[in-house]
């Protein structure tokens, strides 16, 4: 990775030189590998995976990859202004400019497709959480705890636009990415977490845990990615075909394997895609290598060659 980055900052004053850069090149490479890891798992419905875009025209799993190379740069800065900080309006102005030049680096790489945007906020919040707790107290639970008063202070210089999670938010009346961020990360903390860990206890793949894990965060969160696409008909397909998918034993399962074939099917004919639960299992993969004390994401390992096309195979 390169160094010079760390300082294409307008945080140059001692606080900021005297962070500690293993740590915030370790965090910022687990979120890249994070996101990486998301998009690389196959099979998922409705989103980019290994077989092709899902109900995207705009992405593919080349961009998903290079965005999140992209973004990395901008995530160890998150991690290097919160090193010796705490929450407070300050450092959460700080993260917001560095998000905001993260997003205008992103559209430059991906061609103006919003590949990663909700991932930015997401994971530059539990970055930044982590990189502010001492290793032996960065549990999953704190982490979003400190990721949570963080959210918790206005960004004063944010530009004046409604985004399409904010509109979407407000018109279904639904918590939205920042919404989740202000309630601790319920749905990875208290589902998407322990749906991992309990897949992994009972000799699951790891493939099959992450794919249950997504499942368990689509069959109950109000994603906003699908709302803005294809209304309330197509969250309540995603959540009711999720829980099919789990209540058939899950995606490890014959039955519910064509369950989740049969969910992909539904989302591609809608042209509909659950980012969010896509962002939140990025997290919670994220958040398990931490408490697990990892140095690296394990990287999807099903074996399948990308295709990298615009369809289904």
């Amino acid at each position: 990775m390169r160094a010079d980055f760390l300082f294409e900052t307008d945080f140059r004053n001692p606080s900021f030189l005297a962070y500690d850069q293993a740590r915030a090149v370790w965090l910022a490479r687990l979120g890249r590998q994070a996101l990486i890891a998301e998009a690389e798992l196959t099979p998922k419905p409705g989103l980019v995976d290994r077989r092709g875009s899902g109900a995207h025209s705009d992405l593919s799993l080349a961009i998903m990859r290079r965005s999140a190379f992209t973004i990395e740069p901008y995530f160890c800065q998150m991690a290097a202004v919160s090193q010796g900080s705490y929450p407070s309006q300050a450092l959460r102005e700080r993260l917001a400019l560095i998000g905001r030049n993260a997003e205008r680096a992103m559209l430059r790489a991906t061609g103006g497709s919003n590949s990663h945007k909700g991932a930015i906020w997401i994971l530059g919040l539990l970055i930044s959480a982590a990189a502010l707790l001492d290793e032996d107290k960065a549990s999953a639970s704190v982490v979003a705890a400190t990721a949570k008063k963080i959210a918790s202070f206005e960004d004063r210089a944010a530009p004046r636009l409604i985004s399409h999670g904010d509109m979407v938010a407000q018109q279904y009346g639904v918590p939205g990415a920042r919404g989740e961020a202000l309630r601790g990360f319920p749905h990875v903390v208290n589902l998407a977490l322990p749906m991992l860990h309990s897949r992994r206890a009972g000799g699951a793949t790891e493939r099959v845990a992450r794919l249950d894990t997504l499942l368990s965060v689509m069959s109950r969160l109000d994603d906003t990615c699908l709302l803005y696409r294809g209304g309330e008909e197509a969250l309540v397909t995603a959540k009711d075909g999720a829980a099919a998918v789990l209540n058939a034993g899950g995606s490890g399962t014959p039955f519910g394997e064509q369950q989740l074939k049969r969910l992909d099917r539904q989302l591609l004919e809608m042209e509909v895609s659950p980012g969010g639960s896509g962002d939140l299992l990025a997290a919670t993969l994220f958040l398990d290598a931490i408490e697990r004390g990892q140095e690296e994401v394990e990287a999807d390992r099903n074996g399948l060659e990308d295709t990298d096309g615009a369809h289904r195979a």
